[in-house]
């Protein structure tokens, strides 16, 4: 059946959207209620999407996943358990990621979030083969999904019933949305393919007839018209209808996608007529076609047969030992193929021409690797089953690669740990050293702490002014007392009767000075006794953690050695493993293109065995005919 691939960038963006917008619909269309605006309100989420966005999905899951370990995405807990499970889809992690959404409808999803959700799982379920499965989730959606994905819903439930062979089924759900306005292409060409298999030809032929008429806009759904053309034109070879099946075909374009098998059908309806000179022009130019073409090698016998049926035996003999003598080399290079298939140039190959960052389920390919007839390889490389297969083999390789990265890391961490550890060996002397000398530091200015205080509360209490002098104060204070003592001395002497006045003005005045002094020096002083004490408590603080860091340091040190060794443990313990794997899914590549190219080799066989007997038979009409001569002769 003809359908969109179901892993394209625009279901990655879907799946984009789903987490980040609480399942906004898809291809920017508005959804049916307004949504507000989201805002990323935790950091680590953010760093999640940045890696999302920029199609590094290994990186995001494992950000996102060890986020959450430390619970560092409470404000986005739901939208980041979306992410996750769509990121295990891309993955092909279908049970992981249908545990997650299941717990997400449990917890009362809104109805968006759910039917998007069984719709995603039901398409990756799908694209890995597992019908029943997918068939499970595609029924558990209800009817809440937008325009876009319920078109896709549709043609996904008809893909699911058309597999288990219900065609019936699969029309009914087709046909209904064939009535809708703007129904898609794809939906009305699937449904007249469905109508033929159950039985209505006539409504399904009718329904193909009208897209292999109908003007395309562009390349893909021109490619599409192509098909119906080709299917309605080789339905109508089986039922006999010849003249029916040429006005088919001759619609298909000769640069088509299927122009070989509708070049190969119109000159079969020809024969068909009896017309083996019409067959000749579609068959000729068919036979000039590369032969990795099942309906080119076809053409090659059928060219001859066309001629050989116009009685030019002569021609039809050269065309099938031209015929032989093509398929002998193109079983030669099909061997040449098998070979470097199978000595791991084609796996390597892609690998090297098609490199990719990180692992995921949206990556394609895009070049071919250099093989002696890299035309053999268009056919296996278009085949599912391989594209999935070699899927898993470059996980594995990214996987191997991650393992060995880390596997290097662990050595680096371990070189650091040890440094840190002699590092702190060599200074742990020095600081025991200088902690102790600062411990009994500690105490004496404690204990000058505790004089100063003292100090100040008995100067408070009997508001003396002078015990919060300053300098020049105390100093003047001392040249009073000691003028006061010159003057005792001196007291008969009548030239010093004047002075004890002016000293006891100059002490007046000081004292004032001191009286005004004091209300704002005591509170610096009690504001300097504060500071003295918050150092004093930080630097208890500091020594009673540099005590604790002595204590515990080398305990650290002693579990970042076990997370160490535990995990490189882990890490060599599964790098054979995964080696092991890698190797036995290259040989499953292999096996898979081998086996494709198995089976052009025995189409081949089919065709040549056909030709040899063709020239057989020519030579027995030729002798047949000269003694047949030589009888009328004698």
């Amino acid at each position: 059946m003809g359908s969109r691939s179901f892993l394209s960038r625009a279901t990655k963006r879907l799946l984009a959207t789903a987490a980040f917008a609480a399942l906004l619909p898809a291809g920017g269309a508005l959804a049916a209620e307004p949504q507000p605006q989201r805002v990323i309100k935790d950091p680590h989420y953010g760093d999640t999407l940045f890696h999302f966005f920029q199609d590094h999905y290994f990186t995001s899951i494992t950000t996102l996943m060890t986020s959450q370990h430390f619970d560092r995405v409470p404000a986005h807990a739901d939208d980041a358990e979306v992410l996750r499970g769509g990121l295990l889809l891309s993955y092909g992690l279908h049970r992981e990621a249908g545990e997650i959404f299941a717990q997400l409808i449990e917890k009362g999803a809104s109805p968006a979030v759910r039917d998007r959700a069984w719709y995603y799982l039901a398409k990756i379920r799908y694209q890995r083969g597992f019908l029943a499965e997918a068939e499970q989730a595609i029924d558990r959606v209800e009817n809440h999904l937008p325009p876009a994905l319920e078109d896709d819903r549709g043609l996904l439930k008809a893909n699911l019933l058309m597999a288990r062979g219900d065609h019936a089924g699969a029309a009914a759900v087709l046909n209904g949305m064939a009535k809708r306005p703007g129904a898609g292409q794809y939906a009305r060409f699937n449904l007249g393919v469905a109508l033929v298999r159950s039985g209505d030809t006539a409504g399904g032929s009718a329904l193909l007839d009208e897209i292999g008429r109908a003007p395309q806009p562009d390349e893909e759904f021109r490619t599409l018209r192509d098909k119906a053309n080709v299917a309605l034109g080789f339905a109508a070879l089986q039922d006999e209808r010849a003249e029916a099946a040429r006005g088919y075909l001759e619609r298909v374009r000769l640069e088509s996608l299927h122009a070989n098998k509708a070049l190969l059908g119109f000159g079969w309806a020809a024969a068909a007529l009896k017309q083996p000179a019409k067959a000749l022009v579609p068959w000729t130019e068919l036979a000039q076609r590369d032969g990795s073409d099942a309906a080119v090698l076809e053409g090659r016998i059928a060219l001859p047969y066309a001629y050989a049926e116009l009685g030019a035996l002569g021609q039809a003999l050269a065309g099938y030992n031209e015929a032989i003598a093509a398929y002998d080399r193109e079983a030669a290079h099909l061997n040449e193929s098998i070979a470097a298939i199978r000595a791991g140039k084609l796996v390597e190959g892609l690998i090297d021409r098609n490199p990719g960052d990180e692992m995921g389920w949206f990556w394609t390919l895009r070049e071919l690797p250099e093989l002696p007839h890299a035309g053999h390889l268009a056919q296996v490389l278009a085949e599912h089953e391989f594209q999935e297969a070699f899927k898993n083999y470059r996980d594995l390789r990214f996987l191997s690669n991650n393992l060995q990265h880390w596997a290097d890391n662990l050595g680096v961490f371990g070189d650091m740990l040890a440094n840190r550890r002699q590092a702190f060996a060599q200074r742990l002397t020095q600081v025991q050293a200088g902690a102790k000398a600062n411990e009994s530091g500690l105490d004496a200015v404690q204990q000058r702490r505790d004089a100063l205080a003292g100090d100040l509360a008995r100067a408070e209490s009997q508001a003396d002014g002078v015990a919060f002098a300053d300098a020049r104060q105390r100093e003047l204070l001392t040249r009073i007392d000691d003028v006061r003592a010159a003057l005792k001395a001196q007291a008969g002497d009548p030239q010093f009767a004047t002075a004890p006045d002016r000293v006891r003005l100059a002490a007046g005045a000081l004292s004032w000075q001191l009286a005004q002094d004091y209300p704002a020096r005591v509170w610096e002083a009690k504001k300097a006794l504060q500071t003295i004490d918050s150092e004093l408590a930080e630097a208890r603080r500091r020594d009673t953690a540099l005590a604790q860091a002595q204590r515990d340091e080398p305990v650290r040190f002693g579990s970042f050695d076990g997370r160490i060794a535990e995990l490189d443990r882990r890490i060599q313990a599964l790098i054979p493993r995964v080696a092991a794997l890698s190797r036995e899914q290259q040989q499953v590549v292999q096996d898979i293109a081998v086996a494709a190219l198995t089976r052009q080799q025995e189409r081949l066989t089919a065709y040549l065995t056909q030709a040899r007997f063709a020239v057989a038979q020519l030579h027995d009409r030729a002798t047949l005919a000269k003694e047949t001569d030589r009888a009328s002769a004698q």
